[in-house]
């Protein structure tokens, strides 16, 4: 297949053969026999968008509705379109109200390099693109990779952990 470029010559052919109502398909075959080239039907129709040639029309096919000999039709007229029909409700239309969770800490903002043993990992940065990524750097919980603020930042909420935090015990009851 060619690139980009067509040669004057080509481009007069896929003109000729769009006057004479030929499809994109056939159009790029007949170039193709006849300059020895590998156009695509969609390179011959990206082409012809090119150089303002208007698509071809399409074909339509008979109407499939029986028509009675008085020339009345079996089918009825169209119904008017519901309204709203394919609207989203009202409430996602209203702008999200969103509580961001954040902590009052400071962070120090070092680096992968620059992070201790010890340090939270609580990453910052990264908001725009080149952006690096900094790290807490705060003292971490023992029992996590996180500054105390930032461990209750990622945990769940507390009545959502309340909730599942225990295994259900099941009584039997005799019936009456």
């Amino acid at each position: 297949m060619e690139p980009g470029h067509w040669p004057s010559e080509h481009s007069d052919a896929l003109r000729d053969y769009f006057l004479k109502g030929m499809s994109y398909a056939e159009i790029g075959r007949q170039i193709n026999g006849r300059f020895g080239t590998a156009y695509t039907r969609n390179a011959v129709a990206g082409r012809a968008k090119r150089l303002g040639l208007a698509a071809p029309a399409r074909m339509t096919s008979p109407s499939i509705v029986p028509s009675l000999p008085s020339g009345a039709c079996l089918i009825g007229p169209p119904r008017p379109a519901m309204p709203n029909l394919n609207l989203p409700p009202k409430s996602a239309m209203k702008p999200a109200r969103v509580k961001l969770r954040c902590v009052g800490v400071q962070p120090r903002l070092i680096t992968l390099g620059e992070l201790g043993r010890d340090d939270c990992r609580y990453p910052y940065g990264r908001d725009k693109d080149g952006e690096g990524i900094a790290f807490c750097g705060h003292p971490r919980q023992r029992s996590s990779s996180y500054c105390t603020p930032h461990a209750r930042l990622t945990r769940k909420s507390e009545a959502a952990s309340a909730r599942v935090a225990g295994p259900v015990v099941l009584r039997l009851i005799s019936a009456a």
